[in-house]
């Protein structure tokens, strides 16, 4: 029965696929790239090959080392471009690399590896882009194979005299192999033709535009090192904001709770020393010294219990016997049953240990909360150097980061130790969010 629905569903997604929005911005991207990628390859392939020339010269080394700066600063310019269309068109939205300093090291500029990169994709996105306006014949030619009744019935066609009548246009080189059709009826031959061609063409097209956004990932991109250096400032300022925010929690606690019961004890205290008049002396009220005293003893057990709360937030004391003694008492005290397989054969560092109880704990909370699961299974596994948390309900599905389901602070909580989040959460569920984390901070 699913292998009926799969299938019925692969069928559905063909007839669909040249009316999709995503099939006419492919062709969109197709379209417009080949201008820009033939103005660009023409420009800095000149400039590079009169800047290798002169280079070569001993007379206009330098002219030619200016030359080849400029072929690089242009194609930077044309990777704008190109960021712009696959970011319009594709979604495909990339940081660009770091701006080049000021000018007045035009040499140093030589070895600007983001404009190497950029040097690189100008070149190759000209063959690509004649290969994706390859694809773009392939809508052409479905759509005038398609209009073969119409155009007959218009426009009155007939068979010509040598009797080969109306052709049909393939993509496909096949020489005098293409069926002609000399009636009307015949037509309609064209245009099945005609509609398997368009069928096609948009799975075409997604295939070369797949290799088109590889290049432009690998190429115009920031830099694998950029990249790192970038991720880190941003995990740095992750890590100084939640710094700051726990800070200003554990003051705002401390100032609404326990130092609120400190100042009522001693208040309490106070008014018990008074209650015990001079020394030597009856007490006057034994029953209101009694209360008071009680009163001091109550505000004084709520006070400690305040800040071993507070304790118990910076570090779980659960977490001294290792994550799996602390996540099983998690688990235990959950109201939805939760099924708990902890793996850890090396003993992640104390810090890796509590962003991992934290985010389980995160976890298990947007299960009770918002899934409406029945039960929840926890694995926690060492793969690869990695400590992998994967938490899975049989919930009504639909999780996504920014939803109000605290997963956008998991990630942030993941990401500034390097870590990586991953959802998969359709309609209807199940869900499950893997959280992997490295053994050492």
């Amino acid at each position: 029965m699913n292998d009926t629905h799969t299938g019925a569903a692969q069928v559905r997604a063909v007839l669909r696929a040249p009316f999709t929005a995503r099939a006419w911005r492919e062709a969109a991207y197709c379209l417009a790239g080949l201008p820009v990628a033939l103005v660009g390859f023409v420009l800095v392939l000149v400039l590079l090959a009169l800047g290798a020339a002169f280079t070569v010269s001993l007379v206009g080394a330098v002219l030619g080392l200016l030359l080849v700066v400029t072929a690089t600063g242009l194609a930077r310019a044309f990777a704008v471009a190109h960021r712009g269309l696959a970011a319009r068109l594709l979604g495909e939205r990339l940081p660009g690399p770091p701006q080049l300093r000021p000018a007045g090291r035009a040499f140093a500029r030589l070895r600007d590896a983001a404009g190497w990169r950029s040097v690189a994709y100008v070149l190759v996105k000209l063959p690509v882009a004649a290969v994706e306006y390859y694809a773009l014949s392939w809508w052409v030619t479905g759509l005038l194979n398609l209009s073969a009744p119409l155009r007959w019935a218009t426009f009155g066609q007939r068979p010509h005299p040598g009797g080969e009548g109306m052709a049909t246009v393939t993509p496909i080189p096949v020489g005098g192999g293409a069926p002609h059709s000399t009636s009307f009826a015949g037509t309609f031959v064209a245009a099945a033709i005609g509609a398997a061609t368009l069928l096609a063409a948009p799975w075409l097209t997604r295939g070369i535009v797949a290799v088109d956004r590889w290049l432009v990932r690998a190429l115009l991109g920031p830099g694998e090192l950029a990249q790192r250096v970038r991720n880190l400032e941003e995990t740095r300022a992750l890590a100084v904001d939640d710094s700051a925010a726990l800070l200003r929690r554990l003051e705002r606690d401390l100032h609404d709770g326990a130092q609120v019961r400190l100042v009522a004890l001693a208040m309490s205290l106070d008014m018990a020393r008074e209650r015990l008049g001079a020394e030597g002396e009856p007490v006057a009220d034994p029953e209101r010294l009694r209360r008071l005293i009680e009163t001091a003893h109550t505000n004084a057990t709520e006070a400690l219990t305040e800040l071993r709360d507070l304790a118990r937030g910076l570090h779980p004391p659960v977490l001294d016997d290792g994550l799996p003694d602390a996540l099983a008492t998690l688990a235990a005290r959950s109201t939805v049953p939760v099924e708990l397989a902890v793996e850890v054969p090396e003993r992640p560092t104390p810090a890796i240990e509590t962003i991992a109880y934290f985010c389980a704990a995160e976890l298990l909370t947007n299960v009770i909360k918002h899934s409406g699961a029945g039960r929840a299974v926890l694995r926690v596994t060492q793969e690869d150097g990695l400590l992998r948390l994967r938490m899975t309900d049989d919930g009504h599905g639909g999780a996504a980061l920014g939803a109000g389901s605290g997963l956008a602070g998991l990630a942030q909580r993941a990401r500034t130790v390097d870590g990586i989040l991953d959802i998969s959460s359709p309609e209807g569920g199940p869900t499950a969010v893997t959280i992997s984390l490295p053994l050492h901070a």
